[in-house]
């Protein structure tokens, strides 16, 4: 009886996540239409704030690599900013057209990928005090120290910050890799630096945060999978209060649609298979894959810097 009921429920799990995997298909092929559509056919407009602003293989393009980076984002908690910046920087994209599009697109997906995360079970945001609290903390240093990174965010030289956080994330890669068989103690000290400082330079960048919130938190104690949960949601707080405080600094300029549109599409329809994939990856897989992960964008960061 017991086999019946266990099997029963796997079959169930399997059909849902199958008609999930279905609904993402159909929806990736229908925004990469929509994109066609309206570059063949001006007249029609079913995307209109990205309406002839972009070439449509540049929109299909800028969609795909958003859905690539979010998905490695969602599921380890860390890449979107930090990889899509200087993507589309290289790319010919102003900074102030870049972040706040990147903000926007990462405030609804952060969102979207905690609600998710507790639905597939890879965190309890209800029942899971330390959970609960570990958001309310790093949303409050992040609120800070995004208003405090946008405030400064022109004013001050970058090389030196870039330098010093490059350093703080490939250190946290290397002890997360170092300690990926131990279980350790959850320090709340640990989280408030990390929160603080991650937060600033997201808002002066648009990126690093996931690298040193997700690996703060598995430093500090949490569960692999707790931290990307946790860091997805209070991502979402941090880009919001960013994009606020962009939007009082430029007295109110607007986001620069025809980029933001096809990253928040991409990074949004990213998020339903990257719960599902960090569900299903075992501990140990998370936190040696977060470790590796951070001490190459360490790394990477550092080469910036220096070149």
């Amino acid at each position: 009886m017991e086999a019946t009921s266990v099997g029963t429920s796997g079959v169930g799990y399997y059909v849902r996540h199958s008609r999930r995997l279905r609904m993402w298909a159909l929806a990736v092929l229908g925004v990469v239409a929509a994109f066609v559509i309206q570059a063949a056919i001006p007249e029609w407009t079913p995307l209109p704030a990205v309406s002839g602003e972009l070439a449509a293989l540049t929109l299909i393009i800028v969609f795909l690599t958003a859905l690539s980076c979010e998905y490695i984002d969602s599921a380890l908690g860390m890449g979107y900013g930090t990889t899509l910046t200087p993507l589309l920087l290289l790319a010919g994209f102003e900074p102030l057209q870049i972040v706040p599009a990147i903000l926007f697109s990462e405030c609804l997906t952060g969102l979207a990928a905690g609600l998710l995360h507790h639905r597939d079970g890879n965190v309890d945001f209800l029942r899971d005090r330390r959970a609960i609290h570990t958001v309310v903390l790093l949303s409050i240093l992040s609120a800070a120290g995004a208003i405090a990174a946008v405030t400064v965010a022109l004013k001050i030289p970058k090389v030196w910050l870039s330098g010093i956080i490059a350093v703080i994330i490939l250190s946290v890669g290397v002890v997360i890799l170092a300690t990926v068989r131990r279980q350790l103690r959850y320090r709340r000290g640990h989280i408030i630096a990390v929160g603080a400082i991650a937060a600033f330079n997201k808002g002066l960048s648009g990126g690093g945060y996931g690298p040193l919130v997700t690996g703060g938190q598995v430093v500090s104690g949490l569960p692999a999978k707790h931290a990307v949960a946790i860091t997805s949601l209070a991502e979402s707080l941090t880009c919001f209060v960013a994009l606020v405080a962009y939007f009082v600094g430029l007295k109110g300029g607007p986001i620069y649609w025809p980029l933001a549109v096809p990253l928040t599409l991409g990074a949004l329809l990213s998020v339903p298979l990257a719960t599902v994939t960090v569900r299903f990856l075992p501990e140990s897989v998370m936190r040696g894959s977060v470790g590796i992960l951070t001490c190459i964008l360490g790394i990477v960061t550092m080469i910036k810097v220096v070149f």
